[in-house]
């Protein structure tokens, strides 16, 4: 899957970006249409503590899922981003199996 990190007025480290793109290409393991995928990291700094955002786009034939998720480092937020994103993959396979 090809996969475009955004880091939003910062530098993300490179271990973070091959920690997300790690994460990210178990998804191709319970749906393998998943055409491509964009992520993009910010700070909010007006929060203390959980003030990491993780926000994932993620293209399958015909939709488009998009998952934010926060907390207390990037990779907490990825981890919880593609815990929701493989239900939500799960429940859009199932879906395309009914119709069929």
């Amino acid at each position: 899957m090809k996969l475009t990190i955004q880091s939003i007025h910062f530098d993300a480290a490179d271990h973070l970006k091959e920690y997300i793109q790690r994460k990210t290409e178990k998804l191709d393991t319970f749906f393998d249409r998943i055409t491509d995928g964009e992520v993009f990291l910010k700070l909010q700094n007006e929060i203390k503590g959980a003030n990491k955002l993780v926000e994932m786009h993620l293209r399958v034939p015909g939709e488009t899922i998009i998952v934010s998720k926060q907390g207390a480092t990037f990779e907490e937020a990825t981890d919880l981003a593609v815990d929701t994103l493989k239900t939500q993959v799960l429940k859009y396979k199932s879906k395309l199996q009914a119709k069929a």
